[in-house]
């Protein structure tokens, strides 16, 4: 573990006309397809291939046209009313008057024609029958009217007047489009999203714009001229500054601080107090004057829930002001972690670990809830490979991989004041040394001797008070599961001295609880 951290149906032809033998071959127009023309913003559609085109009737090879009949080729002629023709018929254009065609009065039960006498109005061009659609003398290609249809003619009209709306309101669209602009362009600009322009409360755009100026750039150098950058952000109207023990760790003894705020002001900082343990550290600005001292909002960490949004502020790699998002992933995830410059020392913390990206440089930075309320420092990062490389300590480490772990504001809080208050750490403990790395389902109870020869168990301490013995493996906290010794540890320090909890502990084969008073430990162990 390394420290920081998506038909329009198309009617079908006109029944084809029955043609005479004498008449002249004429092609029924094709149908007009049906269109439907989309509106922006939605993706183009395919266009519909476009209808083919008919063939023209055609000219009689011997027709003249008498001039004093009516207009010339191409005039217009007022129409007037035809008589009712077949509904059947899909004629487009009339042919002028002809020589005399022989007659038919009737047909048999098939359809075909009979000859018969000669009867008035049934000549094909003859003198009785019925004069072209538009007037007796309508030249040939002068535009009339169409004809009436029967019900089926009055479909395919019904269609072609869909189309062309349709293609009226496409048409119209597009030339909006063309003419929105200016004549040398055909772009289209966006109105805007009223709802984005205003940065709706509680969006990303929104939390960010709020707590950017509270958050402060850390650069720390020891006097040997090695450090790093990390982050942190404003605790109070004071000039305190929150952030990783880590992050300050090497310009705590004689070493240079400064801190850089989002308008570029560059502050002296100084090591007020710092909990390796913990990873928390708390700074102060030198002289505060002029700077823009606007605490964040502290949440509440202990009512965080799995899936809730995330919010990271920090400057990775350097990168002052960066801001990422995501989920809170767990919580109560026991991570023991350690940047390689603190002699082997690890911190422990019952983390939230958050999907949000966070990279060596977000050290001591907010993660901030969907209301930009801090619920966690963030403090370290899970990576790939060899499994992790400190925030801030050594060469190659890996990025994020999804795994960020940030200390609970509410832990970090209590040590912040404690701090604050007389600038040396608390722990709370039970006085009894556990193996940190023993493939046991809990955390055993050394069975030899602590540190420097004392004994595993303290006499007359909390664990000792509760008869808890060496040997005894630790599989519960109150309704917390321990499954370690590092998890043992982080969970413990999640409270204050003087807390009672709950024990539930395995000994010789059978379970058992007992009550523990919690006690502490001032400062933090040297080697």
């Amino acid at each position: 573990m390394s420290t920081e951290n998506e038909g329009a149906s198309v009617p079908s032809a006109a029944e084809p006309r029955p043609e005479s033998p004498t008449s002249p071959p004429a092609d029924a127009p094709a149908p007009a397809e049906e269109r439907t023309a989309q509106l922006p913003p939605v993706a183009l559609e395919k266009e519909a291939p476009a209808p083919a085109a008919s063939s023209a009737p055609a000219e009689p090879a011997a027709s003249t046209v008498d001039p004093a009949a009516g207009p010339e080729y191409g005039q217009q002629t007022p129409p007037t009313t035809p008589p009712i023709t077949p509904p059947a018929e899909a004629a487009t254009a009339q042919f002028p008057a002809g020589p005399p065609q022989p007659a038919y009065n009737a047909t048999n039960a098939t359809g075909v024609p009979m000859p018969g006498t000669p009867d008035a109005g049934q000549w094909y061009g003859g003198a009785a029958a019925p004069p072209p659609y538009g007037g007796a003398a309508a030249p040939w290609g002068a535009p009339t009217p169409p004809p009436r249809r029967g019900r089926s003619g009055g479909l395919v009209a019904a269609v072609l007047a869909a189309a062309l709306v349709a293609g009226g309101v496409g048409g119209g669209v597009g030339y909006w489009a063309a003419k929105g602009g200016d004549d040398s362009s055909t772009t289209v600009s966006s109105s805007g999203d009223p709802k984005i322009e205003s940065r709706t409360p509680g969006s990303v755009a929104d939390i960010a714009s709020k707590a950017l100026p509270s958050v402060v750039t850390i650069e720390a150098q020891s006097s040997n001229g090695e450090g790093g950058t990390g982050t942190g952000f404003v605790y109070d109207t004071q000039g305190h500054i929150l952030t990783n023990n880590h992050v300050v760790a090497s310009a705590a003894d004689s070493g240079k601080l400064s801190v850089t705020f989002s308008d570029g002001k560059n502050y002296d900082a100084e090591v007020l107090g710092r909990a390796q343990g913990y990873d928390v550290a708390v700074i102060k600005l030198k002289n505060p004057s002029g700077a823009k001292l606007t605490p964040l909002p502290l949440g509440d960490s202990d009512k965080a829930a799995v899936g809730d949004a995330t919010v990271a502020i920090g400057a990775p790699f350097g990168l002052s002001g960066t801001v990422t998002t995501g989920i809170v992933s767990a919580k109560k995830r026991p991570v023991a972690s350690s940047d390689g410059g603190s002699g082997g020392q690890a911190s422990y913390m019952s983390a939230l670990q958050t999907d949000a990206s966070i990279n060596p440089g977000n050290s001591g930075g907010p993660l901030l809830n969907a209301q930009g309320a801090v619920i966690g420092i963030n403090s370290a990062i899970q990576s790939a490979g060899n499994g992790g490389g400190g925030f801030g300590g050594g060469q190659g480490q890996s990025g994020s991989i999804g795994l960020g772990f940030a200390i609970p504001i509410n832990q970090a809080k209590n040590v912040a004041q404690q701090l604050m208050k007389d600038h040396t750490p608390i722990y709370p403990v039970i006085s009894a040394t556990v193996n940190m790395k023993d493939n046991v389902n809990g955390a055993r109870i050394a069975s030899g001797g602590g540190d420097g020869g004392s004994q595993s168990v303290t006499p007359g301490g909390p664990a000792d008070k509760a008869g808890l013995k060496p040997g005894d493996v630790i599989t519960k906290l109150d309704d917390t599961t321990i499954d370690s010794g590092p998890t043992l540890i982080s969970e413990i320090w999640t409270h204050k001295p003087g807390d009672k909890v709950t024990v539930t502990y395995v000994r010789d084969g059978k379970q058992a609880t007992t009550e523990i008073t919690l006690g502490e430990r001032r400062g933090d162990k040297v080697g």
